[in-house]
């Protein structure tokens, strides 16, 4: 799990850099996400778009990260790939999250 993170206008942008978001990484990717998104900007985007596989610990991992930034901050989603973006709509966590298709989307939506 490798997780990059930069700041682009009043967004906080994390890009995992791994295939996979599952049980073997789950708990390294939400301590690797406390970490990335203690203080900061209120937005973060999660990018996606290297992840091509997340399984139900993958799921609440990201659900934990964004319960981490606490109140008045949001996690967005963006990049997802047709497997993992199928997971989000079947578990209805398209209703928790506002998902993007790509990180570019997510970046308009801020600045527009």
């Amino acid at each position: 799990m490798f997780l990059t993170s930069t700041q682009r206008g009043g967004a906080r942008i994390v890009s995992v850099k791994a295939e996979r978001i599952d049980a073997a990484v789950a708990i390294q990717f939400k301590e690797d996400m406390r970490v990335e998104t203690e203080g900061g900007p209120d937005r973060v985007i999660l990018n996606l778009s290297d992840v091509s596989f997340i399984d139900s610990s993958g799921l609440g991992a990201i659900v934990a990260a964004m319960k981490q930034l606490g109140a008045g901050r949001r996690l967005d989603l963006a990049g997802l790939r047709p497997m993992v973006d199928k997971v989000f709509r079947l578990t209805r966590m398209d209703t928790v999250f506002t998902l993007f298709p790509s990180l570019e989307d997510a970046m308009a939506e801020l600045e527009g």
